[in-house]
């Protein structure tokens, strides 16, 4: 017997002969004698419309009662996968994030958990019933609910796992596997058996949807043993025990499931970022931190930051990305703060893609980032930005040859299926 959480998202619970579809695959499991608990996200679209509902009554809304506003539609699905899994003769209750509770800190929209207290939660599991527990959401010391951010669900059931020291996440999504790279733009691409914790945090930062970037580095600090697989399968499908999904593992694990480890994991690409540039910046000490600071502190994060040689005059310009949905704030809060910082111009453009490739391997191989930028200059794109870290090279590119971009690496790295 294993102790199991499941992760269900939006597509997968996009009204109710889907969510019928989820109650079996979830008894299935349960039926396998397994200690099972359930994450939830809202039905594709719905969190989106209660945003809008948001903005629609007041654009400058009070992040607390937006909180209460989005977190309502993971309660929607959780209470209907209950009833639905009781329809199918299975013994389950929703968990509601303030009833475990999972508290939170006060960043209302952009909480992080800090513990769960999960006593009740494993004496209701070890009883045989099936926890259904509405994902991104949580509670403050105050008593007023929070969401963790988009894509929190998957943050919620690493936590979960980790609270219940579950024997593996599974994270069900629209696809069956973590790929080389999209399969939409490439057809080529081949599903992986496995991946390293760190190749999926790199893979989950630089674009790949399959995952969000903070479930993966929560699940590599609390050693969470993570799946991913597809919810869309038929009723003769494989089950979960049988490894049909790719494993998010240690290095160590990898090491011992006979996985061919290749140079290049994959390719990623990310349309929703935006470039910065501050132009003639004071060249002096302190003149960088006036930049990024307060933006620090409005919670954006920033990416891939380039301070150029110095001019003449004791001054640089410093480039930067962040997310496109944070381009406004940051944009209002540099220019609020220009005087003090001291720079001529800001410049702004959200017509770029990210482009990285990303593997272990690059740790123990030269030549990694010069076939990167042969194969882009081979076929003439330009590239308007560079950053690296031990696994992972990014580049900045015009977003209009970004499709052609991930083809000519995927090619050039070799990872194209035969």
């Amino acid at each position: 017997m294993a102790r199991i959480v499941m992760k269900f998202g939006g597509t997968s619970m996009a009204g109710t002969e889907r969510i019928r579809r989820v109650a079996q695959i979830v008894k299935a499991q349960a039926e396998q004698g397994d200690e099972v608990a359930v994450v939830v996200s809202a039905m594709a679209g719905d969190t989106d419309r209660l945003v809008g509902f948001c903005r629609e009554a007041n654009a400058l809304y009070d992040p607390a009662e937006y909180d209460v506003v989005v977190s309502s539609g993971e309660q929607v699905t959780a209470g209907l996968l209950a009833i639905t899994l009781q329809a199918l003769g299975c013994k389950s209750r929703s968990w509601l994030g303030w009833q475990m509770p999972i508290h939170t800190d006060g960043a209302h929209a952009k909480a992080r958990i800090g513990n769960i207290d999960s006593a009740a939660l494993l004496a209701s599991m070890t009883q045989g019933s099936i926890a259904v527990i509405p994902g991104f959401q949580g509670l403050t010391e105050g008593n007023r609910i929070t969401t963790l951010g988009r894509g929190g669900s998957d943050t919620s059931a690493v936590a979960i796992a980790a609270a219940v020291k579950a024997d593996r996440c599974d994270i069900y999504t629209d696809v069956d596997g973590v790929y080389t790279t999209d399969p939409r733009i490439v057809a080529r691409a081949r599903k992986l058996k496995a991946v390293t914790y760190e190749e999926m945090l790199e893979l989950a930062s630089v674009g790949a949807k399959v995952l969000q970037t903070r479930s993966v580095g929560l699940a590599m600090k609390e050693k969470v043993r993570v799946q991913v697989l597809s919810s869309f399968t038929d009723e003769t499908a494989a089950n979960a025990n049988n490894i049909p999904g790719t494993m998010i593992v240690s290095d160590e694990e990898l090491e011992k499931m006979d996985v061919e480890r290749q140079l290049i994991t994959g390719v990623a690409h990310d349309k929703n970022e935006a470039k910065v540039i501050l132009t003639r910046v004071p060249d002096r000490p302190g003149a960088v931190a006036n930049i990024f600071e307060p933006l620090a502190q409005a919670n954006i994060n920033v990416d891939m930051i380039i301070q150029n040689v110095g001019r003449d005059k004791g001054e640089t310009d410093v480039t930067f990305t962040c997310p496109m949905a944070d381009l406004a704030r940051c944009t209002d809060i540099l220019e609020n703060r220009r005087e003090k910082i001291g720079y001529n111009r800001l410049i702004s453009d959200t017509k770029i893609a990210k482009i990285s490739v990303v593997g272990v391997g690059m740790k123990s191989h030269a030549g990694v980032a010069s076939a990167m930028f042969s194969a882009l200059a081979d076929r003439k794109i330009n590239i308007q930005a560079i950053s690296t870290s031990e696994i992972k090279v990014s580049v900045l590119i015009d977003e209009d040859e970004t499709e052609l971009a991930v083809r000519v690496l995927h090619t050039a790295y070799g990872l194209d299926a035969e």
